[in-house]
C-alpha cells in the first residue's frame, strides 16, 4: 500500500509559497531606509531628489531655498546676475553654448559629422581619457577649488563612480550618437534658449519649465549609455545624523553606476523648514556679489529765498 501524505504537508506548502511571496513583495519595496529617515531634515533632502526624478525642475528651485531667497534670485536672473539654480551643475557655463550648437540648423547632420571624425569608435582612447579625468577630477577635488569638507568628499566619490562608468560605457558608439542627436536636439530647440538673453528674458521659473524637456532627453541619454540616473534619484536614502538646534546632519546613500555613493551634508532651519546649507551659501554668494542698485541723483535744492528787507 502507498503510504498516504500526512494532512501538514499542502499546510507547509502553502505556508512555503506565501513567505516566498511575501519575500517578493519586501523586495520591491526597494532599499531599506537609513535610520532617522522619517526626520524633517532627512526627508527635506529626499524631497529634493524626488523632484529630480520627476523632472520638477521648477519644484527642486522652489524647495531649496527659502522664499525670499528665491524671489530674490529670480531678480538676478532677470537681470542676467545669476543662474542659481543652474549654477549647481557642474560645467554650468557650457550649458547655453551646448543649446545654441544642438539649436543651430542641421546640427544633427553637422554634429555627427564631428563625432565620426573625433570620436567613432575609438573606444580605447576615450576609455584611456575617462579614466585620466577621473583621476585627475578626483584629486583635483580633494586638494584644489573653493569646496566645503563635505562637497570635496562627496564630489570625489561621484567623479570616480563617473570615471568608472565613463569606461564602461559605449561612447565611441556611432549609432548611438546619431540616436542622442536627434533626440537631443529637438529638444534643445523646443526650449527657445540659446543665448544668455533668452534665459533673462524667461525668468528663472519660466527657463527651468522650458529646460525640463531637455532635462528630461539628457536623462534618458544617460540611460541609454548605462547610467540610469532616475534609479539614482528613486534609491536615494537619507537617514539623520545629528540635529542640534538649527542645524543638522543627514547621510546620504545613493547608487552611481556601479558604485554606492555614502557621504553626509549639513543642513539650516529657517523658520520651520530645512535647507541644503551648501545652497543656502551658492545662493546668498551669488545675491552678495550682486553689483549695489544704481543709487539715484539727489534732486536739484531750491533756491534760497533771500530774507525779505
Amino acid at each position: 500500500m502507498k503510504p498516504r501524505p500526512s494532512a501538514s504537508v499542502p499546510r507547509v506548502l502553502a505556508a512555503l509559497g506565501l513567505s516566498l511571496l511575501l519575500l517578493a513583495a519586501c523586495k520591491k519595496h526597494g532599499p531599506e531606509e537609513l535610520a532617522g529617515a522619517a526626520s524633517g531634515p532627512a526627508a527635506a533632502v529626499r524631497q529634493l531628489a524626488t523632484h529630480l526624478q520627476r523632472n520638477d525642475l521648477v519644484g527642486f528651485a522652489r524647495d531649496a531655498v527659502p522664499p525670499d531667497l528665491h524671489d530674490r534670485l529670480d531678480t538676478a536672473w532677470r537681470a542676467g546676475h545669476s543662474r542659481w539654480p543652474l549654477s549647481e551643475l557642474p560645467l554650468e557655463d557650457k550649458l547655453v553654448p551646448m543649446l545654441a550648437a544642438l539649436s543651430a540648423k542641421d546640427a544633427e547632420k553637422t554634429l555627427q559629422r564631428s563625432f565620426d571624425r573625433q570620436f567613432a569608435r575609438q573606444d580605447r582612447d576615450l576609455k584611456e581619457a575617462a579614466r585620466t579625468l577621473g583621476l585627475f577630477g578626483v584629486q583635483y577635488v580633494k586638494n584644489e577649488g573653493d569646496y566645503t569638507q563635505e562637497e570635496r568628499d562627496h564630489y570625489a566619490q561621484v567623479i570616480a563612480a563617473l570615471g568608472d562608468w565613463a569606461q564602461q560605457a559605449p561612447l565611441g558608439d556611432p549609432a548611438l550618437a546619431r540616436t542622442t542627436l536627434a533626440r537631443l536636439a529637438p529638444a534643445a530647440r523646443r526650449s527657445g534658449l540659446t543665448t544668455e538673453q533668452d534665459l533673462s528674458e524667461a525668468g528663472m521659473t519660466a527657463s527651468l519649465q522650458r529646460l525640463t524637456p531637455f532635462f528630461i532627453e539628457a536623462k534618458a541619454t544617460f540611460s541609454r549609455y548605462g547610467l540610469p540616473l532616475d534609479t539614482t534619484f528613486t534609491d536615494l536614502r537619507t537617514g539623520l545624523v545629528e540635529e542640534k538646534g538649527d542645524t543638522a546632519t543627514v547621510r546620504i546613500h545613493y547608487p552611481l553606476g556601479e558604485r554606492e555613493i555614502d557621504t553626509v551634508v549639513s543642513l539650516t532651519r529657517r523658520g520651520d523648514r530645512w535647507y541644503l546649507t551648501d545652497y543656502l551659501k551658492h545662493a546668498e554668494d551669488v545675491l552678495a556679489a550682486l553689483p549695489p542698485p544704481d543709487v539715484p541723483a539727489p534732486a536739484p535744492s531750491e533756491p534760497e529765498t533771500p530774507p525779505s528787507p
